[in-house]
């Protein structure tokens, strides 16, 4: 019964957190953090990632335009940049380190207690991902949020506001914390 429980939270938690990694590469890539749709100008939609700056015209023509300098991002972006690939990094250790570590994989069973610790590595780099991904996504929100109320700004000027990578850096980063949290306890209850 122990078993089942270990190899099914095993199987969960590399699901898991494979999805929350592919999710974050993706929010890492996309120029989706920030958009911005012109009041006075509704035939342009702008939007901003790590890389690049957007602007999608309404009869489908996307034009992008790589950031100037790394200089001239704000704070938050460029502490993004670093985290965010970060994060993707830790997050393919965490897959390399885990998969040997897998009660369903046959390798190295002879050597129980090499398969634990692999185990739990694995769950440690996909935890330490998950928060790579979140304190970037979570800090360029909120500084998103206070530009959005920010008094000094007349009402007529636009403002950015949440992209849909925002979003999806939030999930992938709960996915990650999840599968790592999943692999890591299954790894304590195989003791």
């Amino acid at each position: 019964m122990a078993g089942r429980w270990r190899a099914a939270a095993q199987a969960g938690g590399m699901l898991l957190a494979l999805l929350g990694w592919v999710s974050s590469c993706v929010t890492t890539c996309v120029p989706l953090w920030k958009s911005r749709n012109l009041d006075l100008n509704e035939l342009e939609v702008w939007s901003m990632g790590l890389w690049q700056v957007c602007v999608a015209r309404e009869e489908g023509a996307v034009e992008c335009r790589a950031h100037g300098s790394f200089l001239a991002l704000p704070p938050e972006l460029r502490a993004a940049r670093f985290l965010m690939c970060l994060s993707d990094a830790l997050g393919l250790l965490g897959g390399l380190l885990a998969a040997p570590g897998l009660a369903a994989w046959r390798i190295r069973e002879d050597r129980p207690r090499l398969k634990r610790r692999l185990l739990l590595a694995g769950g440690a780099a996909f935890g330490a991902a998950g928060m790579a991904t979140l304190a970037p996504v979570s800090w360029v929100a909120y500084n998103t949020v206070l530009d959005f109320w920010d008094d000094s700004l007349p009402d007529i000027v636009p403002r950015w506001e949440f992209g849909e990578a925002t979003f999806l850096g939030w999930f992938a980063g709960a996915f990650l914390a999840a599968g790592g949290l999943l692999l890591a306890c299954s790894a304590r209850a195989a003791r």
